[in-house]
């Protein structure tokens, strides 16, 4: 892969260059879309109506150069983050993908029987958790080893198509059939111990697990092995995703807060309960013809999650490999990726059909070592580009240098809040 020329990045982008070149940040967007929008926006539109819209915007704001430097490190060294991480040393290497194998492995347990159980609502006759999950398996791998990338890509742009206009009128007409509050409601505090918790979670988690910069980085070089990579059309593609995410974080928070924010309805603690109780309210609140809708949304939202969780982890992965056996790409075996995702799926069928009853504490591992090594994973991205000279279109700007020593400070302070709550308070 090459770097970007001067004159690739001085140019002007057409509507159609903008159109071809999304992509990798679309992918981004489907992967990041699943628990963090679906349950807990939704839940905090719910719980706490509308107090916690500006907290989702300046989090995913304070996040945004680390995402980007994913594609900045890229589109201007030729490296994915995984290589940038290897030239840091191979400790930065270990960890990440020790981090991803295992965080890759149960995510796609927990995304792949949330889909399942979804997908029960468009099955006319019982079919057990694991046959529906075997299902959702099947489909992605087939799609995958199929069809490769490209395969991805479409069916990516296809889903976010169709979950953000399901989603847009899922809540247009929820604004016209707003939840009837209970008298004398009074709405929870986000300033107080209590929420603590909550918050810490979901701010975390919002809009995905810092890793999965390093899974648009390898995206974005696999895409560029068909085609030149662009400056700005890369960063015009990880833009429309990024900020997809941010604005459809908004629109679930705001289904929870027009469907379910003081109607005194107990909320279901599990995603998969929490979803279901969604689609029921939906249907009960708006008419039985809407529990369709709501289940689209969110079906297309977990499973869009699913299948580039499956592929992106086993992309990078792989990647950490090959690196770690000191290979070049053309050393590598070409289906060596292929060879972990059916490892990764193989091994989540095993957690849903044996292990279902400790997937919740699999999940609660999974994302404290995730949450805990976000902030210095979020460090590494920033080293990697300020560090290397990259051509101007992608070069961290002063403003930027000080949106991301923010985004580092409230990342590391967010830690320290965690750590106080999970073991000290």
């Amino acid at each position: 892969m090459q770097t970007v020329s001067s004159h690739q990045a001085g140019s002007s982008l057409s509507v159609m260059q903008r159109l071809r070149a999304l992509g990798p940040g679309i992918m981004m967007a489907a992967a990041a879309v699943g628990g963090s929008h679906l349950v807990a926006s939704t839940k905090a539109g719910a719980i706490y109506g509308w107090q916690l819209a500006a907290l989702i915007l300046l989090v995913n704001l304070f996040k945004y150069p680390f995402f980007r430097a994913g594609v900045q490190y890229t589109a201007g060294t030729g490296e994915t983050l995984v290589e940038g991480y290897a030239r840091l040393g191979r400790p930065y290497l270990w960890l990440f993908v020790a981090l991803s194998a295992v965080s890759g492995v149960i995510n796609t347990a927990a995304l792949t029987l949330f889909s399942a159980s979804l997908l029960s609502y468009f099955v006319p006759f019982d079919l057990s958790l694991t046959v529906l999950s075997s299902i959702i398996v099947a489909t992605c791998l087939v799609i995958l080893i199929a069809g490769h990338y490209k395969a991805l890509d479409t069916l990516s742009k296809v889903i976010m198509a169709t979950l953000t206009c399901a989603t847009l009128v899922a809540v247009t007409i929820a604004v016209g059939n707003p939840v009837a509050v209970e008298p004398n409601f009074n709405a929870p505090s986000i300033w107080s111990v209590a929420a603590i918790g909550f918050i810490v979670v979901t701010m975390g988690w919002m809009p995905a697990p810092i890793e999965i910069s390093s899974i648009t980085s390898v995206w974005l070089k696999r895409k560029a092995q068909s085609e030149p990579i662009n400056a700005k059309a890369a960063l015009f593609d990880f833009n429309v995703g990024y900020i997809g995410t941010a604005l459809l974080a908004i629109v679930f928070l705001s289904l929870g807060a027009l469907l379910l924010h003081g109607s005194g309805v107990e909320l279901k603690q599990s995603g998969i309960g929490f979803s279901h109780q969604l689609v029921g309210l939906y249907a009960a609140t708006i008419g039985e013809w809407s529990r369709y809708l709501i289940a689209v949304v969110a079906f297309f939202c977990i499973f869009g999650s699913t299948i580039t969780v499956i592929d992106g982890y086993a992309r990078v992965v792989s990647e950490s490999q090959r690196l770690l056996r000191e290979q070049t790409e053309a050393e590598a075996h070409s289906g060596i990726a292929q060879g972990w995702m059916m490892l990764i799926s193989v091994l989540a069928l095993a957690i849903v059909a044996f292990w279902t009853g400790a997937l919740l504490t699999m999940l609660d591992f999974a994302m404290v070592a995730a949450f805990v090594t976000t902030p210095f994973f979020a460090l590494l991205n920033y080293i990697l580009v300020t560090k290397h000279r990259l051509p101007p279109e992608v070069t961290m700007s002063k403003a930027m240098r000080a949106l991301a020593i923010t985004g580092l400070v409230y990342l590391f302070g967010f830690l320290a809040v965690f750590v106080w709550w999970k073991w000290l308070m």
